[in-house]
This record gives structure tokens, sequence and C-alpha cells, in this order.
């Protein structure tokens, strides 16, 4: 690429970033001083703004961090931690970007993620807690950020030759690790988890008896704290392993629609997809790391040794080869979210509430029923509501007599 092809498509990500920035600060300043009335509750209208918001956001995000890697801020940065120890530079270069793109993305993500919502009549929290929440979130992944960035800086800078290999076998531990803080310790910052109890507890205890699970922690989750959306998850690994369910769900479906929609986490939990998951992330990393370090050349390989710059350049080169796999690992993920529907209906034996179910899902979430195949394709880790309604409904006509 020469140097001009380069200047020119940095200036064109820096446009594209800063534009971006400029339009949703706008918007955040006009909706904070005079925040704009409800709109009608059009599932259609919403899903599409939700798609073109999604898609702008990745381009932003890429052509933002490619900018940065590349430009003459990323370099200055680079320049000013040179004096400093070197296992201490990609934190010192890496962290305080991470916090100032933090506080650039606050009127975007407030935006997005508080004024659409509200407007849609998805959700009541209001700005004083959406923005505690977005602190608290902002804090933990500056922190997190840096940390893993010197882990990231140590491997690279002492084997340039060898690194990817190093990095994917630190992965797997991180991941694991992951999934057995985020529940324990990170969710509780957000919101609070009480078991279920009464009628429902039983009913649901007897449900995942059945499957050596009695024991599984399920609890009820204040989802109403940020969202009138209705859910439920599985998280943890083990022991911590949860079955999660919002208030929002509790309050608003039958009991008998709810067990069939723990029946299908119950599908992720007894078929231990939470490791499946750990697995299909921990083979795509190493994928990531290996295109990322074929990317670079000799020289910078050995400049590796003095510079955190590099480290994000090589962040931003698997930004852009996870967009292209992404639609792997997502398709794996719709492969193992139909395989749940079809536990739950082996389980429940009763297709007929698990299609009223995912109804009542589609119409209290405003739900993209049917999203263009391209998006689904490219950013939807299920499938859509519309083919698993119709696959249960199918279940139904072929068990009629």
């Amino acid at each position: 690429m020469t140097r001009t092809m380069q200047k020119l498509l940095l200036g064109l990500g820096a446009g594209v970033s800063a534009g971006y920035f400029a339009v949703r600060a706008w918007e955040a300043v006009r909706e904070w001083s005079d925040p704009q009335p409800p709109l009608e509750k059009d599932a259609a209208t919403y899903a599409r703004t939700r798609r073109h918001l999604e898609v702008a956001e990745t381009v932003r995000g890429i052509a933002g961090l490619a900018a940065f890697a590349y430009g003459p801020i990323g370099e200055a940065l680079d320049e000013a931690t040179l004096d400093s120890p070197a296992w201490l530079r990609p934190a010192l270069m890496i962290g305080p970007a991470a916090l100032v793109s933090a506080a650039l993305d606050l009127p975007v993500s407030f935006v997005q993620e508080h004024a659409l919502e509200r407007r849609y009549g998805l959700s009541e929290q209001s700005r004083t807690s959406w923005l505690i929440d977005y602190a608290k979130s902002a804090a933990l992944s500056t922190a997190l950020t840096a940390f893993l960035a010197s882990l990231f800086g140590i491997a690279v800078r002492h084997a340039p030759r060898s690194w990817p290999w190093i990095a994917s076998a630190g992965a797997f531990p991180l991941f694991v690790l992951g999934n057995l803080i985020v529940p324990l310790y990170v969710m509780p910052l957000f919101n609070e988890f009480t078991p279920v109890t009464g009628s429902l507890e039983e009913r649901l205890r007897a449900l995942a008896s059945r499957f050596g699970v009695g024991d599984a922690e399920i609890l009820r989750m204040d989802m109403s704290k940020q969202t009138r959306k209705a859910n439920a998850f599985v998280t943890g690994i083990g022991r911590t392993h949860r079955i999660v369910l919002g208030d929002t769900l509790i309050a608003n479906f039958p009991e008998n629609e709810i067990e069939f929609i723990v029946a299908h986490e119950l599908g992720h939990y007894v078929s231990k997809d939470t490791w499946r998951i750990i697995f299909a992330g921990e083979a795509l990393a190493a994928l990531l790391f290996v295109i990322a370090q074929r990317s670079t050349h000799e020289r910078e390989r050995e400049e590796l040794r003095k510079h955190a710059l590099l480290l994000v350049r090589i962040y931003a080169v698997m930004a852009f080869a996870t967009q292209i796999l992404r639609p792997v690992l997502f398709g794996f993920s719709r492969s193992r979210e139909w395989a749940a529907d079809r536990f739950a209906i082996e389980t429940t034996n009763d297709a007929r509430t698990g299609a009223a179910a995912f109804r009542r899902l589609r119409d209290q979430n405003l739900a993209d029923e049917d999203p263009p195949a391209w998006y689904e394709f490219m950013f939807s880790t299920h499938p859509s509501l519309k083919k698993r309604i119709e696959a249960l409904e199918g279940r139904l006509s072929t068990n009629r007599p």
C-alpha cells in the first residue's frame, strides 16, 4: 500500500469515526436537555433502527481503531510511553486509550442504549441510573483491558515469532476464569439476584431434577431495573452454573411458558454449551492471533520489543478479521439454540406452549421476528423467532392424528 493511499484511508477512518461521534453527541445533548416524546411501539421500525445502528457502530469501531493504531494520535501516545518499563508500556498506552474511548462513546451509548429504549417504551431506567451502570462498565472494561494488554505485551515482546501459541494457551484459562468470575462478582454489581420461590420454583426444580441438575441455582434477576424486555439465560460453569430468569419474564408469562423457556436453558446446561462456546472461542482466538502475527513484517516483529503501538495494530488486524470470521462463531451459536429448542420440545412434550412463549417474547421485546438473511448471518447469535415458531408449529402438525 502506498503512503498516499494509507493516508487517505486513515483520513477516511478518522472522518467516519469523528462524524459519527459528532452526530450522536448532538443527539445526546438534545435528548438530555429536551427528552424526545415516546414513539409508537412498532416492532418493524424498532428492529430496522437497531439493525442500522449495529452496522454503523461496527463500521465506526473498526474505522476508529484503525485511525488510532496507524495515525498520529497513536504514534504520539506511543512515544510518551517509551521511557516507562517495557512491561508497563502496553497498559500505559492502551488503558488510557480505553478510558478516553469510553468517554467518547458516552453520547453514542446514551442515544443508542438509553434514549432509543425509552422512546419505544422498553425502559424506564433513569438517566442517573443508566450513567452509573455505564461508569461501572467503563471502569471494569478499562482495568481489564489494561491488565490483558500487559499480559499480551509480555508474550509478544519475548516471543515475536511464537507469541500466537503462547497467547492461545493463555486465553483458555482466561475464558474459564471469566465464566467463573462474571456470574459471581461482576453481574451482581449491576443487578440483584434472588432465588426463585413458590410454585414456580417447585415446578422448575422438578424439571431440573429429571436431568440430574436439581441442585442448580435458579435465580430471579431484577432486569426491570434496566428494561421491560423479558429474558432468561444460563451462565457460569460447574457449581457456579446458574439458570437466571428476568423478573420481567416471571411477571408477564404463565408458568407453563416459563417452564418451556427454562427447559430450553436446561438444554444448554445439560449439553454443556458453555464449554462448547469456550472451546469455539479458543479456536477463533488462536486463528485471529495467527492472522495478526502473519500480517506483521519482520522489522515490526523486532520493534514489538519496544513499541506498544504495534500491539494496537495487532488489535486492529484482529478486529477486522473478527468481522470476517464472526459468522462462523455465530452460526455455531445458532446451531446450539436449535439444539436447545429441540431439547425443550422433547422435555416438555408441549410445542404449543413453546410457540406461545416465543410469540409473547416477540411482542414484549419488540423483537425482530424475521430479520434479513444477511443480518442473521452476520450479526445474530439466535435463529429468527419466525423460524423457531414455524419449527414448533411444524412439530404440532406432525403430531396430529
